[in-house]
């Protein structure tokens, strides 16, 4: 059972200070004129590694005993999780064995390596990732560092909301990336401990969506994983994570992989962010209008990361510009 509260990430929130990059938070003048709503971008693709993860590995490490860093870590991460993990250990000279599925994409392969972690591949998909981690860290007496299921990850994740808040206080919506439910958890104790009457609506894709049925079903379901753009969101979620945000989340959305490929390219032309498809859901669903009475209101969505390969924005470009290349040097 999770037992993260409120205080717990106002308690990471001092002990990271000046330790992570207190990420912006971008209006997007043209996302809010289509909506009708004022709508900000919490620009966590410019944290250290890359994404929002670095809040709740560095905030969990920080909270092993000397005993346990002498043994080091393990974790599985479908890739941001995974370097943030890497990132925190080589602060601390932890050994960290790092297991990813094959989908991972190569940009965060490389970044889990550049940060001195021990890099691991194993399985198609996040759970038999972390499968074999659970079975290294049993074997090696290795703390396993869950990516999301764990108080201490979660208060470090929750610090991005808290960082929001400050700049606009009188948020309405927030629209959280949801794959494990670490960020989701987080940014939902601040939201519902400052104002329980804030939406908190979770984003997934179709083709990883056990939050949404979990959601709609009160408990736990099987649900199919198909091949995502998302691939940060892939994967199952935790009981720990599904009985906490059942009393802080509202909802949950589903969105397409085209929609999601075409928000990317978005967030390209006409923001100049490069951001992973995980990162876009919130604003994807914004773009297709599938966010309920928003006209008015404070919309805050996290982009959650930027660690995408170039060869997919180059994939993405061709679809939706025809392949007209002249346009990136006008």
């Amino acid at each position: 059972m999770l037992k993260v509260t409120f205080q717990d990430v106002l308690k990471a929130a001092v002990r990271l200070k000046g330790r992570i990059n207190e990420t912006p938070l971008v209006y997007s003048d043209i996302l809010s004129e289509e909506t009708g709503a004022e709508v900000h971008i919490k620009m966590e693709a410019l944290q250290k590694t890359g994404s929002f993860k670095i809040r709740g590995a560095l905030n969990k490490i920080d909270m092993l005993t000397v005993e346990e860093q002498q043994k080091g870590v393990v974790t599985a991460s479908a890739g941001n999780h995974a370097q943030a993990v890497a990132y925190a250990s080589s602060l601390k000279g932890i050994s960290a064995k790092i297991v990813v599925p094959t989908p991972t994409p190569q940009t965060k392969l490389d970044g889990i390596k550049r940060y001195g972690g021990e890099l691991i591949i194993h399985g198609d998909q996040y759970d038999d990732a972390e499968i074999y981690a659970l079975q290294l860290a049993e074997e090696t007496g290795g703390t396993f560092i869950n990516a999301f299921e764990d108080d201490d990850v979660i208060a470090g994740q929750g610090t991005a909301g808290l960082e929001a808040f400050l700049k606009v206080p009188d948020i309405d919506i927030l629209l959280v990336p949801s794959g494990g439910g670490g960020l989701l958890c987080g940014v939902a104790l601040v939201a519902k401990a400052i104002n329980p009457k804030i939406r908190v609506i979770g984003i997934q894709t179709y083709a990883s969506p056990p939050w949404y049925h979990a959601f709609k079903a009160g408990e736990l379901v099987d649900v199919e994983y198909l091949p995502s753009y998302a691939e940060g969101l892939h994967g199952g979620i935790a009981q720990g994570n599904f009985d906490l945000a059942q009393g802080i989340v509202d909802d949950f959305v589903l969105v397409e992989e085209e929609d999601v490929a075409k928000a990317v390219y978005w967030m390209a032309k006409h923001h100049h962010y490069m951001l992973e498809g995980s990162a876009v859901v919130g604003i994807t669903a914004l773009q297709k209008g599938l966010i309920e009475n928003i006209k008015g209101k404070k919309i805050v969505t996290f982009a959650t990361g930027g660690n995408v390969d170039l060869a997919r924005i180059s994939q993405f470009y061709e679809t939706f510009e025809g392949g007209d290349k002249t346009q990136w040097i006008q």
